[in-house]
């Protein structure tokens, strides 16, 4: 037992440890998958640190799995610094210090060693970002060149606004102006008063979640779609609803729609994470005759759509003509030109516009100034930046794509835009497999997490292509080792 039990910041129970968990063990000792699940969920943040694990013996009720097994997966998970148990306190999950871990040689889990790269990647501690190099859940893009000269030349325009208090709860008008022209040249007739910054489109999609929804209010969304947006929803009470996507079908949507009488409905028209399809332009049209026909708000999340890899033109603007009340837009400049902009922005009627800056001052107040500066010089280089984002973007999909086809018995799909692909296992492994990738130093993001209902996709992952093609390359054979443990008859393709 350790010394010291840190804080503990929420309990979980075991019922909602084996949803999360889903289909864990595909084959090998039952500890070690189990233990593989638990980690894998630590590291892609599904489960949070400082949480309180159910007691060995309910956990194996709860999973009709011995004692022995969730004593064994404990024991792991203290072994490789991803728990901590005292007694009287229980067993807490914990992200690992650099110094916790396995001896050298020692199996990160299954029956091969894996190398001491591996463990130092696996145990690095820190959530997928801190993973480096093998990580493959985060869609987050390096920067583009042009961004430090976006940078100087903001700083260049911050004394003018240096005599003000800094706050903005619409945003700065150059940049509202400047989103507001982005919208109109694809066709969207759009003013700085239909515009509202926000701190990334997360804050969009939370402030969007919390000003309509009231507790047991439905929401409405794609099967499988975007789970921090799922998350937002039930955040603020909201009893999330899917429908299939992939095309998505608009007479069940209709039909959804008229039974559960949501307040919002949330759908992904451009490369929908995690699918990656394209809405056509009749769907867009049908859904913003869905959104005036029953007065339900509709949130187009487009943070995708400037990243189109393909020779295809793209179908209309989400927003159409931008008439509609109940048509609302969500963007950002995290996906098209960099995480660290933590600058979104909603377009909407006006008076929409207005009740989201008043709810968004009880969190943050305004967004910041020097990165507002920044997006609008990105923005004035659109085209130039996006041309180098997509031809980098386009090479490193199709060495992954290409890597993972001649690798696997999978359907792995090309993309046609978007940051990631949605890879077909062939059969409903997808937990186990990511808990096992995990162990070899390689992070996927599992189907289930994408569905609403969190027994969907499960023979399904979602991997991103985001990295530099040296780590796209280091990440395939770990991918498939970790598919040896779970399907060994699936024998990877020479």
């Amino acid at each position: 037992m350790s010394a010291a039990t840190p804080t503990v910041l929420r309990q979980l129970s075991p019922a909602t440890t084996a949803r999360l968990l889903g289909s864990w063990h595909a084959g090998g000792p039952a500890y070690i998958a189990l233990a593989d699940a638990l980690r894998a969920a630590v590291l892609s943040g599904t489960l949070a640190p400082n949480t309180r694990l159910p007691s060995e013996r309910e956990l194996a009720a709860t999973l009709r799995v011995s004692r022995t097994t969730t004593s064994g997966a404990y024991a792991r998970l203290r072994e490789l610094g991803f728990a901590v148990s005292r007694v009287g306190s229980g067993t807490v999950a914990t992200l690992p210090q650099r110094s916790a871990e396995p001896a050298p040689g020692r199996p990160a889990g299954g029956d091969a060693p894996v190398p001491d790269d591996a463990l130092r990647a696996v145990t690095s501690g820190g959530l997928p970002s801190a993973v480096g190099h093998l990580d493959l859940w985060q869609a987050t893009p390096p920067a583009p060149p042009e961004l430090h000269e976006a940078f100087a030349r903001a700083l260049e325009r911050l004394p003018a606004y240096l005599d003000s208090g800094g706050y903005e709860p619409h945003g700065l008008a150059p940049l509202r102006e400047a989103v507001a022209a982005r919208y109109r040249e694809r066709g969207v007739p759009t003013t700085a008063e239909e515009i509202l910054v926000t701190t990334g489109a997360q804050q969009a999609i939370a402030l969007l979640a919390h000003t309509h929804l009231r507790p047991g209010d439905r929401a409405v969304v794609e099967s499988p779609t975007y789970f921090h947006a799922m998350e937002s929803m039930r955040d603020a009470g909201g009893r999330v609803v899917g429908v299939p996507t992939g095309p998505l079908d608009v007479d069940l949507l209709v039909s959804t729609v008229r039974r559960a009488q949501p307040r919002l409905v949330y759908l992904v028209p451009d490369f929908q994470n995690p699918t990656g399809f394209v809405m056509s332009a009749d769907e867009r049209a049908a859904v913003r005759e869905i959104a005036d026909r029953y007065g339900v708000t509709v949130v187009g999340d487009e943070t995708l759509v400037e990243l189109n890899l393909s020779d295809e033109a793209m179908p209309p603007a989400f927003a159409g003509d931008g008439t509609s009340p109940h048509v609302v837009s969500v963007g950002s400049a995290s996906k098209a030109f960099w995480g660290g902009l933590r600058v979104g922005w909603v377009r909407a009627h006006p008076q929409v516009i207005a009740h989201l800056a008043r709810a968004r001052q009880s969190a943050d107040i305004a967004t910041a100034v020097l990165e507002q500066l920044a997006v609008v010089e990105l923005l004035g280089r659109h085209e130039e930046v996006m041309a180098g984002r997509r031809r980098m973007l386009r090479e490193r999909r199709d060495l992954l794509v290409g890597r993972l086809q001649e690798a696997f018995p999978w359907d792995v799909p090309t993309p046609q835009g978007g940051l990631f692909c949605w890879a077909d296992l062939g059969r409903p492994v997808a937990q186990a497999f990511a808990a096992a990738a995990a162990a070899e130093g390689a992070l996927v993001a599992a189907g289930p997490i994408f569905s609403p209902e969190s027994t969907g996709a499960a023979s399904r992952v979602r991997l991103t292509f985001t990295r530099s093609p040296a780590e796209l390359a280091d990440a395939v054979p770990r991918l498939v080792r970790a598919w040896a443990r779970v399907a060994p008859s699936g024998r990877p393709r020479r």
